[in-house]
């Protein structure tokens, strides 16, 4: 008996096993991206045989197998990294897991209470991307996984991120998975209305969107051959985690990014960039160290990014932050970025006089601080102009540190004060040879589309690389690499409709489905 209740229960959520797993194959490294149309169909089908509360469980399951099998990297990372027991850090991945696979599981509910129509397409994927939206600002906010990330390769599909931002993508998947989900329950009831017309809304849809993408992709090309062109060098010097903090390796460390650096002088960058705390000290504070940097930069004539701990003393408090460095030609340091979205329990622990057993993985930089929310992007300009500073060839240049990339309003706050193009500096190390590090870099992709601004990405150890304003990847590194590349890009200054208004699409997704919601529940209220 119990054999056959196990059976009947796997038989029964099967379905959305495989959904979850589906899910994943999409997103890197497997990259089959087309997956993602079709990952959610075995879902949407199951729950229709279900109660209210079994579709919970469902969607639930989906989100556990997805997110388990996405985010697998945790482990090592907090293991290896944080110093945690391995079976510790399995339970971290499992409770981040559990809190991840609520979203999918009141999506399947959500759907399970409304009364199926032809609109039910269109209404799944407002859920969806309402649900999306919700997940990448709550409790801090955790945007890894967002469907639209999968197709970062699909160059016109994704062009409709200037209007929408990746949620646009994410609604595109959720409209044919479900269309197709209806039309495959119901074509044999002989149901006109209830397939046909949400296949036909769904393909002019998704034809609208190649077509706007294609018009997209040549008016954005034109831009970049009439833009600007500025030369940017990213430095990518491979140091190992382990070693990054060791006192004896410090001065390997700068030697190394210092002779990565002039070995791109001959092709006149105007600016060099090194990644997230690529300085294993504190600039400024410690003289000999950060003298021997200086003269790199002066002998090179050309603006630095640099990436460094910093701490400032606030009365008796002393405050710690990630900080990015902007070097003019003469080593001045011409601005500054801290980090403001930091990352719980890497660069400071949540309730932290609660919770300090749980550590930090980066123990090594102290606790760290946010810094301000002005988001005001660090000027450079042409590095062999005589005049220090000229209005005429400024740039400026919004910097994202690391985990920032996952938030789209960041970017888009940086363009709005003038931004003409982004820069993200991180440290993947603690991915090691993981699927993690293409997932990273696949975010920026996006970063670039919805803001129309050429991307740059210095990484410690890989993926760096270059994105053109119409999502094009121009240029990666290989991981675990010493390497450093330069390339001219294109500067473009008019701003998106995503720039300017932000995620007014998946908050109208949100207000639609309560609208909704409210609506069936005065139906059955009073009919």
């Amino acid at each position: 008996m119990i054999v056959k209740k196990n059976i009947q229960f796997l038989l029964k959520y099967y379905p959305a096993l495989i959904s979850g797993l589906l899910l994943t194959l999409s997103f890197p490294d497997s990259n089959i991206a087309w997956l993602a149309f079709f990952a959610l169909v075995p879902l949407l089908v199951s729950i229709q045989s279900m109660t209210h509360k079994e579709s919970f469980y469902a969607g639930f399951i989906t989100g556990i197998f997805f997110f388990l099998t996405l985010i697998y990297w945790i482990v090592p990372t907090i293991h290896v990294y944080g110093g945690l027991h391995l079976i510790l850090a399995f339970g971290v991945l499992t409770l981040l897991c559990l809190y991840l696979a609520l979203y999918p599981a009141v999506f399947a509910f959500t759907l399970k209470k409304l009364r199926y129509g032809s609109y039910t397409p269109l209404l799944a994927a407002c859920i969806w991307t309402g649900l999306e939206y919700i997940r990448t600002y709550v409790f801090t906010g955790f945007s890894w996984g967002t469907l639209g990330y999968s197709q970062y390769e699909n160059l016109a599909l994704i062009q409709i991120a200037d209007f929408t931002g990746v949620y646009g993508v994410s609604f595109l998947i959720i409209l044919v998975n479900s269309s197709l989900a209806v039309l495959y329950m119901n074509f044999k009831k002989k149901i006109a209305g209830q397939y046909i017309i949400p296949v036909i809304y769904t393909t002019v849809l998704v034809i609208g969107v190649y077509i706007y993408g294609s018009q997209k992709i040549n008016n954005i090309d034109s831009q970049i051959k009439k833009a600007k062109k500025i030369t940017i060098s990213i430095i990518q010097g491979n140091i190992k985690q382990d070693l990054k903090w060791s006192d004896e390796f410090k001065i390997h460390t700068i030697e190394k990014y210092i002779q990565l650096s002039k070995s791109q002088i001959k092709k006149n960058p105007d600016l060099v960039i090194w990644p997230e705390t690529a300085l294993p000290f504190y600039y400024g504070f410690d003289r000999v160290l950060s003298n021997h940097v200086n003269q790199c930069v002066k002998s090179s004539k050309t603006n630095f990014l640099i990436g460094s701990p910093a701490f400032e003393l606030d009365k008796e408090d002393t405050k710690f932050y990630n900080r990015a460095y902007m070097l003019d030609r003469f080593a001045d340091i011409t601005g500054t970025y801290d980090k403001n979205h930091l990352v719980p329990f890497g660069e400071y622990v949540p309730f932290g006089d609660y919770l300090t057993f749980l550590g930090k993985i980066t123990a090594q930089a102290g606790n760290f601080s946010a810094g301000d929310r002005a988001f005001l992007p660090l000027q450079f300009n042409n590095h062999n102009l005589k005049v220090k500073r000229n209005l005429d060839v400024i740039h400026k240049t919004g910097v994202l540190i690391c985990f920032e990339i996952l938030f789209p309003s960041i970017s888009s706050k940086f363009v709005k004060n003038g931004a003409d193009m982004l820069t993200t500096i991180t440290n993947d190390a603690w991915f090691g040879q993981s699927s993690a590090a293409m997932q990273h870099f696949s975010i920026a992709v996006f970063r670039a589309v919805e803001n129309r601004r050429t991307l740059a990405r210095a990484a410690n150890t890989g993926i760096s690389g270059f994105i053109d304003p119409k999502g094009k990847i121009i240029k990666t590194t290989s991981l675990f690499k010493e390497t450093a590349v330069t390339r001219q890009v294109p500067v473009l200054n008019s701003l998106s409709f995503y720039t300017t208004h932000g995620d007014v699409f998946a908050i109208g997704s949100i207000l639609v489905t309560l609208a909704f919601l409210a609506w069936i529940f005065i139906l059955r209220k009073f009919t």
